[in-house]
């Protein structure tokens, strides 16, 4: 993001890596947001409390004690002095958007666009792939298709003879003899 003067104040690829998938859903951190709008977690999540009614579940929900275990872990967070005691919020993509009404600041309103714009090109990554995907499952089936009997055939002739042989040795008809016991 740039101000009018043309310098960053939040790099895109912060943004990016700030967003996570939890419950099937790509969402960013109350912490990660606060960053990135410049105010406490504490200052973000009371904004957030004030106008919590705009927030529906699936604009904003709180983690889980297994989820935020499960994030704890992943990020390697502290326990002692200055970690976190409570379970984290988080924001969809709709959520973020509705920050905008809750965080009035101009510094707010543009990390709001630029937010808005990293959550669309994620998703327009994710539906190239998908499409990528589903074009080469669909090759991948008329291929196997049409050339079937050639990869039999081309399968028969890599496997390798079984020529009947003789065994090497002396070929005795009569029973071995025990040893021992």
């Amino acid at each position: 993001m740039t101000k009018s003067n043309g310098s960053v104040v939040v790099p895109v690829e912060r943004i990016e890596n700030a967003i996570l998938f939890i419950r099937g859903q790509k969402v960013m951190l109350d912490a990660d947001l606060a960053k990135l709008y410049g105010v406490s977690t504490k200052v973000f999540n009371q904004a957030f409390t004030r106008g919590k009614d705009r927030f529906p579940p699936d604009f904003a929900f709180q983690l889980t004690d297994q989820e935020f275990r499960s994030l704890r872990s992943q990020f390697v967070t502290s326990n002692r002095r200055g970690g976190r005691r409570y379970r984290p919020y988080v924001f969809t993509e709709q959520g973020v958007a509705m920050l905008s009404s809750v965080l009035r600041s101009k510094r707010a309103v543009r990390v709001n666009i630029e937010i808005m714009r990293a959550f669309v090109r994620l998703r327009r990554l994710l539906a190239s792939n998908e499409e990528l995907a589903r074009k080469l499952a669909a090759l991948e089936r008329k291929y196997d298709a049409q050339f079937k009997v050639v990869f039999d055939a081309i399968r028969e002739l890599m496997a390798p003879p079984t020529p009947k042989r003789r065994r090497i040795g002396f070929l005795v008809s009569e029973a071995a003899a025990k040893y021992g016991h």
